[in-house]
């Protein structure tokens, strides 16, 4: 609709302070009228197409320097310098997949972009991916596209969520995905390139812009990445792709949005003192899906004491709890994602006890990291129906070779 009427009003975002959005409301509506009842001009009755050129497969010849200059002035980057996406360095990158370059993936929100597969590899490349990322990056972009991920919210919201990636199966150790210690720090390509190459596919193929249409009010450091593997090796559970319904030989990427990551130590190093930490830093406001990084060592002192991931998962839901007064709920904030009115939660007793994570299938339990003792808390992905989202993901002919081309580059370490 090229010819939509604006009306601007005054209302601070997500203001909740009833009487301030009457006046504010009030004060722009005649505005609202004026804009609703005068007469179409010629333009908005038969609006004109704008004329715009197609994509040219050559848009900028120079140095290093002046490729990443461009691109960033252009707005094609994440502020990072990029690696630029030559004819010959994007057919390098298609070798990583099957699939014809113009075959359409998907149509990313907001501005409703074709994620072709050119398009995808364009950007691994400026990103610093590898072609045997490729597989991983296709499936990243089938699982955003799932609704249950509530992506379309989360990419453009003002709550600054981040996409969270993680990674099962044999393609880990195919990618050298780093499962250990440092797992979520800078240092290894693909838990590095894979995160900030889903991160340009979401801004330049989807649209989803800093200030245009992603509003996150703080932002997020995890928005650059925030990949890991899980370390099925050393965890007395079955791995969380098994969990979500694949086989344990598949490789699968996972998906869900959280806004805030904490690291927490623990209470004691014994079960009682592992699970009575997580329940005590689990914040009121967190509610929704949420994930328990455990390190090996911790998920042995569980199950070795009879603890299944499905009940850690029921006994967070059950005891990390507040009163009342310190819930959201409460208030009425959210009330909706409890099938409750805000009449209905204001007859609870300030005192009375309330759960934060009242479904434990909200929860899974991740098991990563390296030798120590800190736990990992992520959450805040509470909108309603919102659930944990897997794809399977599509080995190419060739993988063999194309993994073993690419299987030494790893960081070599002067040890002492």
């Amino acid at each position: 609709m090229p010819c939509v009427r604006i009306v601007a009003e005054t209302v601070p975002n997500e203001c909740t302070v009833k009487e301030e959005i009457e006046v504010r409301i009030g004060a722009a509506m005649d505005d609202i009228v004026a804009k609703l009842t005068q007469p179409l001009t010629e333009e908005e009755v038969s609006p004109r197409p704008k004329e715009t050129e197609g994509p040219s497969r050559i848009i900028f010849q120079e140095n290093l320097e002046g490729v990443n200059r461009f691109f960033y002035k252009s707005g094609w980057t994440d502020g990072l310098p990029i690696i630029p996406p030559t004819e010959e360095a994007v057919e390098e990158m298609l070798t990583g997949t099957d699939l014809p370059a113009d075959h359409v993936v998907g149509r990313i929100i907001p501005r409703s972009g074709k994620a072709t597969v050119e398009k995808i590899a364009i950007n691994a490349v400026m990103a610093g991916a590898l072609p045997t990322h490729m597989p991983l990056l296709i499936a990243g972009v089938q699982a955003i596209m799932d609704p249950a991920t509530h992506f379309g919210t989360f990419e453009v919201s003002t709550g600054s969520w981040s996409p969270f990636w993680i990674v099962n199966g044999p393609i880990r150790d195919n990618l050298n995905i780093n499962k250990g210690t440092g797992a979520l720090s800078p240092g290894d390509i693909a838990n590095a390139a894979i995160g900030r190459a889903m991160g340009l596919i979401i801004k330049n193929i989807g649209g989803a812009r800093k200030g245009i249409e992603d509003m996150g009010v703080f932002g997020n450091p995890g928005k650059y990445t925030m990949v890991i593997g899980e370390n099925e090796e050393e965890s007395p559970w079955e791995p969380l792709h098994v969990e979500q319904g694949f086989n344990k030989e598949d490789s699968t990427i996972s998906l869900f949005f959280p806004n805030c990551y904490s690291q927490i130590w623990p209470y004691g190093s014994d079960d009682k003192g592992i699970l009575r930490s997580v329940i005590s830093n689990v914040i009121p406001a967190r509610r929704g899906l949420f994930c328990l990084m455990l390190i090996p060592s911790h998920a042995r002192t569980l199950a070795e004491k009879g603890w299944t991931k499905k009940k850690v998962a029921e006994f967070i839901s059950e005891y990390a709890r507040v009163p009342a007064y310190r819930h959201q709920k409460y208030y009425g904030v959210g009330a909706v994602t409890w099938g409750l009115t805000k009449e209905q939660m204001n007859c609870v007793n300030p005192m009375d006890s309330m759960s934060i994570l009242h479904d434990p299938d909200w929860i899974r339990i991740l098991v990563a990291g390296g030798p120590g003792a800190f736990m990992g808390l992520l959450g805040g992905s509470w909108f309603p129906k919102a659930d944990w989202v897997t794809r399977k993901v599509e080995i190419p002919a060739d993988w063999d070779n194309l993994v073993q081309k690419y299987k030494d580059l790893v960081p070599t370490y002067i040890r002492y």
